[in-house]
C-alpha cells in the first residue's frame, strides 16, 4: 500500500525518534543516572504543523537540588582526571555525534523548524568543538615567571571551577550547549544543562549520547540535564552558590536577570543575548549581492539566530529599488513543514 504525502512526515518524525532512543513519553532528567522524576508532562510540538512529538517528563524542585548535587560530587572525581584523558573521552563523545549526525539535525528541525541542512550544520558545530576541545586539554597552559628571590620561580595553573549552569535557548539547542559543555569537560568542571522548554527533546538525546559514553567510563554526572516547563530552574540555577559560573543564552532581559542574580553572589556568567541587528546600504551597493545578504541575514535558520537581521538603513536614493527586490526575494521562499520532502 502506498504511503499518503501527509503519513510521511510523521512516519520520518517516529524514525527519528526511535534512532535516538526516544520513546512517546522521555524522562527529563539526568544526572549519575536517569531519573524517574514526578514532574509536570511537557508537551513537545512541531512548530510548522502544531502537532505534539513527543512528551517530557519534567524535572521537579527535589530533582533539581539532587542533579547539582551530583554533578558536585562527581565533580571532585572529575577534576583528578588528567585533562588529556578527559580529552580522549570528549573525542569519544565527537565520535557518537558523527554517528547520530542525521537524526540529530532531523530532530533540531522538526523541534525548531528549521531546514533540514540547518539541523545538519548546528550538530557539525557540536563536532567541530569537540575536536577543538580535545586540542585545548593538550594546551592548558599556564605562564612561568622569574622571581625577585633567589631560588624560587612562580608559576600559574589554571584550575577547575566546579560544576556550572549551562542555560540555552530554542535557536540553538544543540551547538550552544556543546560550545559549554565540551569546554567546560576537558577543563574538569562538570555541568547541569537546563534547556529551553521549546527544544527539550534533542538536549534528551544530545544528553543520552554523552552520558553513555560518560557512563561507560565510570563518569556519569559529568554532563547532567534538568527540563522545566518553565524559568523556574534557570532562576534557581542562577541564584545558586553550588554553582560558581552560569552560562546563559537568550533575550537581553533574560540575560540582564541572570547576570545581576549570579553577579549578586559573587559568581561568573557569560551572556550570549539576542540584538537587533541592522545592514547599513548604500548608494553604491551591489544590488543582487545586496539583495541575497539581506534575504539571508533575515530569514536563515527560519530567522533564529541572534545575529538575524531585523532592520535596515538605506540610502534613500535606492530604498524603492531595493524594496521591490526584496518583495520578490521573498515570494521565493517556501514556508512549512521542513522535512516533508526527506527522503
Amino acid at each position: 500500500m502506498a504511503t499518503s504525502a501527509a503519513a510521511r512526515p510523521q512516519n520520518l518524525i517516529e524514525e527519528t525518534l526511535h534512532q535516538l532512543g526516544l520513546s512517546d513519553v522521555n524522562a527529563g532528567v539526568c544526572g549519575v543516572q536517569w531519573m524517574d522524576s514526578k514532574g509536570e508532562k511537557l508537551v513537545s510540538h512541531n512548530p510548522s504543523t502544531g502537532q505534539p512529538i513527543a512528551t517530557i517528563t519534567c524535572g521537579t524542585g527535589k530533582d533539581y537540588d539532587a542533579v547539582v548535587s551530583q554533578a558536585q560530587t562527581t565533580f571532585e572525581k572529575w577534576r583528578m582526571v588528567p585533562a588529556p584523558q578527559r580529552g580522549e573521552i570528549i573525542r569519544e563523545i565527537g565520535n557518537e555525534l558523527r554517528k547520530y549526525k542525521e537524526p540529530l539535525g532531523r530532530l533540531i528541525s522538526i523541534e525548531v523548524g528549521k531546514i533540514y541542512s540547518e539541523g545538519l550544520g548546528e550538530v557539525q558545530e557540536a563536532i567541530d568543538i569537540c575536536d577543538f576541545a580535545v586540542g585545548l586539554s593538550r594546551q592548558l597552559y599556564g605562564l612561568a615567571m622569574h622571581s625577585e628571590r633567589p631560588g624560587h620561580r612562580m608559576y600559574e595553573q589554571w584550575h577547575p571551577l566546579g560544576p556550572i549552569g549551562i542555560i540555552t535557548a530554542f535557536n540553538f539547542p544543540c551547538a550552544v550547549w556543546a560550545w559549554n559543555a565540551a569546554i567546560a569537560a576537558v577543563c574538569g568542571d562538570t555541568m547541569v544543562w537546563k534547556p529551553s522548554e521549546k527544544s527539550s527533546l534533542i538536549a534528551i538525546a544530545l544528553t543520552k549520547i554523552a552520558h553513555n559514553v560518560l557512563d561507560r567510563h565510570g563518569y556519569g554526572g559529568v554532563m547532567n540535564l534538568i527540563v522545566g516547563h518553565d524559568k523556574t530552574f534557570g532562576e534557581k540555577m542562577a541564584n545558586d552558590e553550588r554553582l560558581p559560573l552560569v552560562s546563559a543564552t537568550g533575550s537581553v532581559p533574560m540575560g540582564r536577570s541572570v547576570g545581576q542574580a549570579v553577579a549578586k553572589r559573587l559568581g561568573r556568567s557569560l551572556l550570549e543575548l539576542g540584538g537587533n541587528n541592522a545592514i547599513i546600504v548604500m548608494d553604491d551597493a551591489d544590488m543582487e549581492l545586496t539583495t541575497r545578504a539581506i534575504a539571508f541575514g533575515a530569514v536563515g535558520t527560519a530567522g533564529q539566530r541572534c545575529t538575524s537581521t531585523r532592520r535596515l538603513f538605506v540610502h534613500e536614493s535606492i530604498v524603492d529599488e531595493l524594496t521591490k527586490n526584496l518583495e520578490k526575494a521573498y515570494t521565493s521562499i517556501s514556508i512549512g513543514n521542513p522535512v516533508e520532502n526527506e527522503k
